[in-house]
């Protein structure tokens, strides 16, 4: 990463600090009366942009040649396709009575 690239400290902090007010707003609102699928898409909602704020700076991915955010995107949808293979077969156990 290039030196002309590199964040200051006083972006490092305006982005944590962006990130502490998402968890308030993420805290509030669960503390408010909504629904469990109006709360679950939200808190989703926010949690991926909290993880695409921290991965985009934090861990640089942002100043690195775009191939290497395509490699990681790619792998993870990846992932949670293959772990989205596994689910009916723990299903399955559960309704058998084989866990403990």
């Amino acid at each position: 990463m290039d030196e002309s690239k590199s964040l200051s400290m006083a972006s490092c902090m305006g982005i944590w600090a962006g990130l502490l007010c998402i968890v308030g707003i993420e805290v509030f609102l669960t503390y408010r009366g909504f629904s469990a699928h109006a709360l679950l898409a939200v808190l989703l909602l926010l949690a991926f942009i909290e993880a695409g704020i921290a991965l985009l700076y934090f861990m640089h991915l942002k100043y690195d040649r775009p191939l290497l955010l395509w490699s990681f995107v790619i792998s993870v949808v990846f992932v949670l396709l293959m772990m989205n293979q596994v689910w009916p077969d723990a299903y399955r156990l559960v309704s058998l009575g084989m866990h403990q």
